[in-house]
């Protein structure tokens, strides 16, 4: 058996002791997790060091490309603020042994260490056919777990002074509520989930269902935000009638609903985000368009307009609300790269129609960030744009992702292809060109993480 070392740092502006607090709280595995080959958690010892201590142990499911595998791992050390240890049980190594460090250079800053001992099975002939490639692996996947570790840490050390919050959330299990709980939880916030399901307490669970107006919340819970992102799929099924009010009514009354009852709390809480799209603009071709324009003629522009009107309670109660306009959310976990990525990787990706419709993208990282910001700046209410400052036609979105996937894009979708196999839905979404600036993120000072079309989508695919 052959023994390998990896080993990556990084210096982080932040006190090691907050920097050790973040990978030991729940939802650190998820952010570390890179979202081209995300791991499923299949059990883990619960705790409030998010299962790092002497003891605790993982099951996780994960894919090397195609591959899916079981990791089962069990931590053997835990010093305080200086190190943890875990080592592989069972898995796809002859053996793990991953070693995270935290040394501090002074009051506000540290280095982040990783140092892992493998090594490959079948010795010599699985590291002769294995052993570049896994070198490859682990220099993309903790490029990408230091990236996202800087820049989460950044965030909540800017918000120290206004925190911990107490955050109510729905459409915990989207692409977007999937991603912003473990963000919240390893900045030291408390998060609960409302669920349609009999919920399970001691997860911060809380039922609700919006169908009947019923939500099992104590008006003497004291809650410090509310962030709704619940609503039903847009871009699945064909806009039928049924479609088209099941689309409204999962927004509307739902909206409503929680906007009525935060509203007849004994203390209310201080800020509710409420999602909407940049739909609200509509079909508007080349036209810069911000927070300031009036609503399109489209039906997805009076979803989005009754939807934020479904909020008016909660501003009539003096809580601050904020409308979150949200463009096209970039993950290949989800959404519309997720769904593009197959062909463009294939080689048969290309332009939709003539590509000159314009795409208001943001980052799944820029999303949480922005949303993240919204929460605490104080000076935001009513709409504001979660797009990124640079948007792209889908013609330079597709040379852009060719050129990241080092794949050709010969191909053109027809227009009449969209129609034919979309209807409405295509003509709204797929071919519509909404063309966004972000001024009221830009005005109170949102740092972008990626606010680069390359630069994002290569962070997201972990082609640095």
């Amino acid at each position: 058996m052959k023994k390998n070392i990896f080993s990556k740092s990084c210096e982080i502006n932040a006190p090691a002791e907050d920097v050790f607090k973040w990978h030991a709280r729940p939802g650190a595995i998820e952010r570390l997790s890179p979202p081209w080959d995300p791991l499923e958690i299949i059990s883990q010892t619960e705790g409030m060091t998010g299962g790092i201590s002497t003891g605790a142990e993982v099951k996780m499911k994960l894919k090397a490309g195609p591959i899916p595998i079981k990791w089962h791992a069990r931590h053997v050390d835990y010093q305080e603020y200086r190190l943890f240890k875990d080592i592989q049980l069972s898995g796809p190594f002859s053996k793990w042994n991953h070693t995270h460090r935290f040394k501090s250079l002074e009051q506000s800053k540290c280095i982040l260490e990783d140092s892992i001992e493998y090594a490959l099975p079948l010795h010599p002939f699985g590291t002769a056919v294995m052993g570049t490639f896994v070198e490859k692996k682990l220099k993309q996947i903790f490029t990408y777990r230091h990236n996202t570790t800087i820049a989460d840490i950044a965030a909540h050390q800017s918000r120290k002074q206004q925190g911990p919050l107490k955050i109510l959330i729905s459409g915990a299990s989207g692409l977007l509520g999937s991603s912003l709980i473990p963000f919240l939880r390893t900045g030291g916030h408390t998060v609960l989930q409302l669920v349609r399901r009999p919920p399970k307490k001691e997860k911060g669970e809380i039922r609700w269902d919006p169908t009947n107006g019923t939500i099992d919340l104590d008006d003497t819970e004291t809650i410090d935000a509310v962030i709704h992102l619940s609503g039903e799929n847009i871009g699945e099924g064909h806009w039928n009638p049924e479609k088209k009010k099941r689309i409204i009514d999962s927004r509307v009354q739902s909206t409503r609903l929680i906007a009525e009852t935060i509203s007849k709390m004994k203390n209310p809480p201080k800020v509710f985000l409420s999602a909407s799209a940049i739909g609200f603009y509509g079909n508007r071709g080349d036209t810069l368009l911000d927070e300031s324009d009036t609503t399109g003629n489209d039906y997805i522009s009076d979803v989005c307009r009754m939807w934020e009107e479904s909020a008016d309670t909660a501003v009539a109660a003096g809580i601050r609300t904020v409308f979150l306009r949200i463009g096209i959310v970039l993950s290949p976990q989800g959404g519309a790269l997720g769904k593009l990525l197959l062909p463009f990787q294939m080689g048969i990706g290309g332009k939709i129609a003539t590509g000159r419709q314009y795409m208001s993208w943001i980052s799944i990282d820029d999303t949480i960030g922005a949303i993240h910001h919204a929460l605490f700046e104080n000076n935001i209410s009513g709409p504001v744009n979660l797009v990124s400052p640079n948007p792209a036609t889908n013609h330079e979105f597709t040379k852009v992702l060719a050129k990241v996937l080092s794949r050709p894009a010969y191909f053109t979708v027809p227009k009449f292809a969209i129609e034919t196999v979309f209807g409405e839905m295509g003509r709204e979404t797929i071919l519509s060109s909404t063309r966004v600036k972000p001024s009221v993120l830009s005005a109170t000072g949102y740092s972008y993480r990626h606010p680069d079309l390359e630069i994002a989508l290569r962070h997201l695919l972990g082609k640095t």
